[in-house]
């Protein structure tokens, strides 16, 4: 073992002894490899099975080393979703004295992928916008950190599938520089700079044969700043709740929603000044909503239904003040004291008109729409009463039409 070599880590692993530093990186034996997909790169990069688990290694300058190190720790104290840091080890020589370059070694994110990796295997054409809704969520979360990427891209990001969530992760901090809140002109920087890598990285796909030669890829790539500017504005905008005001919770949720995000995290800060809402957004998958609420009630619903039901179960669970609870013993209260009563309310000669989960959240959206005519958080069995009388008993029986000749049907309206 070459006596100069230098281990820097918060947490030294002794396994890293027996890996073949003295080796450069692309000369690396096949048994001390892992074999997983990799992304495009200007270094060096290998994964490595390291105790039980797989770390990702790029070879690098010193300086260079040191310094995406120590941005990756302070991300990581964050919070920040991006790979976790383990070491830099420098003073690498081969057995002849030949210099061999630095390496940073980073944690390998679990079930994560590069986005050639979904592409090559099994995503359809409409993934790409998918992957720009992720990564516009990711560089949202960098910039209210004060975080500036200096190069933001597709290749510089993995992407993970976890429990119907869609999620982004920074793999690349070499550019990038951290400073207590950023400029609208840094932010800008990074958006744009954004847009010109996707494009040139789609357009890669395409000479490949990856991607369909009909996708527009400057659509796409214009998508971020759209989806970029929508969500800054939808997070940062502040927005103080008085007492009562419930319905601006739902209000603000509902138009996240609109913007194709679900909800992941909601913070009620209460001070002086008021009630400040933030929210944290995360993008998902198809069929998320439906699962989650048949594993938190028992409950099987559509994929719409589900995703208000979730939405109500979370407010319900921040205005009860019990986010430090499992979620599932919320839900079970959430059930007996919110949805059940909702349901039994509807007069029996009436329930035939719409399922249970069609009519709860048509109660939710009558909720919304009069607490905001109102301008106050009208309570649940006040809207009850009020979509009984003023919308469900207006609406046809749907069980009315099951069977029957839909040519039967009066028209409305030409399209």
């Amino acid at each position: 073992m070459p006596q100069s070599l230098q281990i820097t880590a918060a947490q030294l692993d002794p396994a890293l002894l027996d890996l073949p530093w003295e080796v450069a990186l692309e000369e690396w034996p096949d048994e001390v490899l892992a074999a997983l997909p990799r992304g495009l790169s200007r270094h060096v990069v290998r994964f490595a099975k390291l105790s039980g688990r797989v770390v990702a290694i790029k070879e690098i300058g010193e300086s260079v080393a040191y310094r995406e190190y120590e941005l990756l720790r302070s991300l990581s104290r964050l919070e920040a979703p991006s790979v976790q840091p383990i070491a830099v080890i420098t003073g690498r020589r081969s057995p002849d004295g030949e210099e061999l370059n630095s390496v940073l070694v980073t944690q390998h994110l679990q079930f994560s992928l590069p986005y050639r990796a979904l592409f090559s295997q099994y995503m359809r054409p409409e993934t790409a916008t998918r992957l720009i809704d992720a990564l516009s969520v990711l560089l949202v979360r960098m910039h209210l950190t004060g975080f500036y990427w200096g190069d933001v891209s597709l290749s510089n990001t993995l992407f993970r599938r976890d429990a119907g969530a869609f999620a982004a992760y920074l793999v690349d901090a070499e550019t990038a520089e951290l400073h207590p809140s950023l400029t609208n002109g840094q932010r800008n920087y990074d958006v744009d700079l954004a847009r010109t890598n996707i494009i040139g990285e789609l357009m890669d796909l395409q000479a490949g044969e990856v991607l369909d030669e009909d996708v527009d890829v400057i659509a796409v790539g214009d998508r971020i700043v759209q989806r970029y500017g929508s969500l800054w504005s939808e997070l940062t905008d502040e927005e103080t709740l008085d007492p009562g005001e419930r319905w601006r919770v739902t209000a603000r949720i509902e138009r996240l929603n609109e913007l194709g995000y679900d909800v992941g995290e909601i913070t009620l800060t209460t001070d002086v000044d008021g009630t400040t809402l933030r929210i944290q957004p995360k993008v998902v998958d198809a069929g998320h909503y439906h699962r989650q609420v048949m594993r938190l009630t028992g409950l099987d619903v559509q994929e719409n239904q589900g995703r208000r039901m979730l939405n109500d179960l979370e407010s319900y669970r921040v205005v009860h003040d019990r986010q430090g609870e499992p979620l599932e013993f919320v839900a079970h209260d959430w059930l007996a004291e919110v949805f059940e009563p909702t349901v039994r309310a509807i007069p029996r000669e009436l329930r035939g008109k719409l399922e249970p989960a069609e009519v709860f959240h048509e109660v939710l959206e009558h909720r919304w729409f009069i607490s905001e005519r109102q301008r106050r958080d009208v309570p649940l069995t006040e809207a009850v009463r009020s979509y009984i009388t003023d919308i469900l008993r207006h609406r046809p029986d749907e069980q009315a039409y099951l069977g029957s000749d839909t040519g039967e049907i009066p028209r409305v309206s030409d399209y």
